[in-house]
């Protein structure tokens, strides 16, 4: 739809969304402090007066819808709020660094300078280059975390206007959402902007699921609103009898909650029994607020039974993002089992704000907050020069969503791990020295290894000895990003030493051989034997892997390899005549197909091998070009195999004449007599699909199958499955992907 609207009408929208954002900020703002927003405003307004988004709106609308996140959703003061307004001037106008501080000093321009940094960052492409990016962003964090908070609050209000973009950047920029600044966002505590960051990456990766979520959801919102008002109405006197002053409301789980919890299970929409939550937030004092919430608690369960696996008391002892609530599940009415989180109305703000109601209600004499204490956890990560930036990127992701265990130091003291740590891991949280020194554990008083999982609740000694040194091993055993860098960087230390002392052990051992030590005979070395780099190959040899009969097998091989040569030359033509025995490679050999399930997708053959039908190949996903198409032996290939593994994906040439897919499906249902023939019969009904494989078994009454078959396209699958799902006994019929 095209943008047209008057310069007059654009003024008053402008003035219009200004005081909307002003309106109800979380901070308090004095009146200096509203000078200074609108000072920031006048500048923003100003330098992009002659911009416009893609929409065609003006460009200050964005700035402006910016600053009212980090206004009311995320509840930062008065320097965040004009730092947002301001936080692409020095970028796109011709406003510099010196006029910003200038005018608003150093707090303001050190924020803008970190968000200028962020943006200049993410315009790289390259994949290693990414993660290395995504660290120095992070670094951003030792001068200030309300630039990464900022910059959350501008990528929501990018997603929230991303259907302007072409359909491929909406997918890049929705997958970059999901992979890092919605993990970012929970980490954070800012569980709404979380929840909205997911949904729309949703959106826009999987529109179709996301949109069929969606309609289910609406369709059920009366029949849950109904089901909410006779839920509360059972428990209000009770509260009411009681003196509570209170709010109850329900809450739907999030659309993107929802499909995970799906593919989790591996269940449909309608078998999601908690799609929602009900929400009691009572007024207390932070003195009694514990002891009510357990008051409330047992008002619900007089009422409803509470299902005893699925209590979760984040009061006693928070989340290391300072959330704190009493969850549990209870058989409401109708049979159906409901969510009831219990906060006092602190709680409600920390969990609705995050990082800003979290500071608002600390005081000096608190122990240092969970949120603090992985702040900096993550600055000792990212200050760790020696980690891999992809590696970073993978562990830092790992932290992020981990569900959490709590267990006790000798003393007493509590120490927040992930859940599958290690007593290792709890020995590296204590401190880099007693992890090194880590040799055995007593868990709950009773000695046991140092790959001894841990469990909420267990009190931990770590017995440590001098002469105990960490062992590659060790990464197998630790699950957390911290114990991961420390090993590995004291690992890398003590390679070097004996990589070093190998290098020279290896050309006094060539010497005798008569071969000089170039980057030739390195080069040889690490192809004989099998090596990735000359680090592993000096290191090998220094630590005696490594030994005089193999280099002696190597110059062997090295003075015969004309003669290896000419072998090769002779055999390939047996090899390659032997290989199409197998399979002919007919003309109609002119079809690709990519992954375990065999998916037609856009492609363009690569330039560097030339591919041709037939030729054992794989495919690349670029940045750019989508799916590039190699041959195996391409000279490129072992580059990006070993470097850009992710993005690799598998292919193959098929007869287009003959061209069908694997689909396996499980089924569970009622044991009838006739099934099997009932099922036979269902598919060999449907034109084009075959059975490749059949597996039924029983068990009193009760049977379980899983079929694979060959079908054509997810059209002719969907059909199957519905056809299938009308024969008596079966119940569930659902697609195996792994």
């Amino acid at each position: 739809m095209a943008y047209t609207v008057t310069i007059e009408e654009e003024k008053k929208e402008i003035a219009s969304r200004y005081k909307d954002m002003l309106k109800d900020t979380y901070q308090t703002l004095s009146n200096e402090d509203k000078l200074m927003i609108r000072k920031a405003f006048d500048i923003a307004a100003d330098a992009h007066k002659d911009q416009r988004r893609k929409t065609g709106e003006p460009y200050i609308y964005h700035p402006i819808a910016v600053a009212k996140i980090v206004a009311n959703e995320i509840g930062l003061g008065a320097c965040s709020i004009a730092a947002a307004l301001l936080h692409d001037v020095v970028e796109d106008t011709d406003y510099s660094f010196a006029d910003i501080e200038q005018i608003f000093g150093e707090t303001i321009t050190k924020i803008v300078n970190g968000l200028t940094k962020i943006s200049k960052l993410q315009k790289d492409q390259n994949a290693s280059i990414q993660a290395e990016n995504f660290r120095k962003m992070l670094l951003t964090l030792n001068d200030d975390v309300r630039v990464i908070l900022i910059k959350i609050a501008d990528r929501l209000h990018n997603m929230q206007t991303l259907e302007s973009m072409r359909e491929d950047k909406q997918v890049k920029i929705a997958s970059e959402t999901l992979f890092i600044y919605a993990p970012l966002a929970h980490r954070l505590g800012l569980y709404n902007i979380k929840t909205q960051l997911e949904d729309l990456g949703l959106k826009y990766t999987e529109n179709e699921v996301y949109t069929d979520i969606m309609e289910k959801i609406s369709e059920s919102k009366e029949e849950q609103e109904k089901y909410i008002e006779s839920f509360t109405k059972t428990i209000k006197d009770s509260l009411d009898h009681e003196g509570f002053k209170y709010t109850i409301k329900g809450r739907t789980k999030s659309i993107y909650s929802i499909r995970r919890k799906m593919l989790n299970q591996g269940v449909s929409f309608d078998e999601v029994y908690d799609k929602f939550a009900i929400r009691i937030v009572y007024q207390s004092s932070v003195k009694d607020e514990k002891f009510d919430a357990w008051k409330i608690y047992s008002i619900v369960t007089d009422h409803f039974s509470p299902n005893p696996n699925r209590l979760r008391d984040w009061i006693t002892q928070p989340k290391t993002t300072g959330y704190e609530s009493l969850h549990t599940t209870v058989m409401g009415p109708q049979g159906k089992w409901v969510e009831v989180q219990i906060r006092s109305s602190r709680m409600d703000e920390i969990a609705e704000k995050g990082y800003a109601a979290h500071f608002k209600y600390k005081h000096g004499s608190q122990k240092e907050s969970g949120l603090e204490v992985w702040l900096n956890k993550l600055r000792e990560s990212l200050e760790n020069p020696d980690v891999n930036a992809v590696d970073f990127v993978e562990q830092f992701k790992l932290n992020l969503y981990a569900k959490e265990i709590y267990v006790f130091t000798p003393n007493g003291d509590i120490k927040s791990l992930p859940k599958g740590a290690t007593a290792l891991d709890f020995a590296f949280a204590i401190h880099t020295e007693v992890g090194m020194r880590c040799r055995a554990a007593k868990v709950n008083g009773r000695l046991t290894q140092i790959s001894k999982e841990l469990h909420s609740g267990d009190q931990v000694e770590i017995i440590t000895s001098k002469n105990q040194n960490p062992k590659l091993a060790w990464l197998d055993i630790v699950k957390t990003a911290r114990a991961k860098s420390r090993i590995k960087s004291i690992l890398k230390d003590e390679h070097k030493v004996i990589a070093k002392e190998g290098r020279e052990v290896l050309e006094r051992k060539l010497r005798h051989l008569k071969i000089k030590l170039n980057e030739k005979t390195i080069n040889e070395l690490v192809n004989f034997f099998k090596l990735k780099t000359s680090f592993d190959l000096f290191y090998k040899i220094g630590n005696g892997s490594i030994d005089n009969q193999d280099l002696k097998k190597y110059a062997s091989q090295r003075s015969n390899v004309l003669m290896h040569f000419l072998k090769s030359r002779i055999n390939r033509p047996t090899a390659i005549k032997e290989d199409n025995s197998k399979e002919e490679v007919t003309a109609n050999y002119d079809m690709l197909v990519f992954g375990k399930e065999e998916e037609k997708l856009k492609y363009s053959l690569s330039k560097c091998c030339n591919p041709i039908p037939g030729d054992p190949v794989f495919g690349f996903i670029t940045i750019k070009d989508g799916i590039k198409v190699h041959k195996r032996n391409c000279p490129n290939a072992l580059s990006m195999q070993s470097q850009y593994a992710y993005r690799v994906i598998s292919a193959k040439w098929i007869d287009s004449s003959q061209q069908g897919f694997k689909a396996t499906l499980e089924l569970t249902g009622v044991d009838n007599v006739g099934l099997v023939n009932e099922v036979t019969k269902v598919i060999s009904g449907i034109l084009n699909v075959n059975i490749h494989s059949l597996n039924i078994s029983g068990d009193e009454g009760f049977f379980q199958g899983v079929i694979t078959v060959h079908i054509n396209n997810n059209k002719q699958l969907t059909n199957l499955i519905q056809k299938l799902l009308k024969i008596d006994g079966i119940e569930k019929v659902i697609r195996n992907t792994n």
